[in-house]
């Protein structure tokens, strides 16, 4: 059966998380707009940083849990790598969809609502009260679903 475009968009998030260098969570995004992939993103170390899985996770030394000290991470979130390479590519998301595996943290709820992106789909909750707070307040659509493998 042929997925609708969410469903498809999603599907490629889920391919896209294949790339993540992450030892803890494996997260994909697309951002898309009109249709189009404008960016994708994974999340992991910087250009050119030596992987996680070479030299460990700083998150599982420092025992930080979950959800928390988000800057006590050598890696960059999958949304925030697809907001970055639409920027270094100089392609405007304004207006666009971000899809994700998982909703977006507080610190990539920021960037998002800053970026200009008009509509979150995800697909497994974060518990965030402040990322949940912030879209709040905005006009963002934000939506739950589930992709059908």
């Amino acid at each position: 059966m042929r997925p609708d475009w969410d469903e498809y968009f999603l599907e490629i998030v889920n391919v896209v998380k294949k790339r993540s260098t992450c030892l803890r969570r494996q997260v994909g995004a697309v951002i898309v707009k009109d249709r189009q992939i404008l960016a994708t993103g994974y999340n992991g170390v910087p250009r050119n940083i030596t992987h996680c899985e070479a030299v460990g996770c700083l998150r599982v030394k420092l025992n930080v849990p979950s959800g928390q000290r988000h800057e006590l991470c050598r890696g960059l979130h999958a949304e925030q790598n697809a907001i970055i390479q639409a920027a270094y590519h100089g392609v405007s998301i304004k207006g666009s969809t971000i899809y994700t595996n998982t909703k977006p943290c507080s610190i990539c709820t920021k960037m998002i609502i800053n970026a200009g992106i008009k509509r979150i789909v995800y697909e497994e909750d974060y518990n965030d009260p402040l990322a949940d707070e912030l879209l709040a307040k905005t006009d963002i659509i934000v939506e739950h679903k589930k992709y059908k493998k």
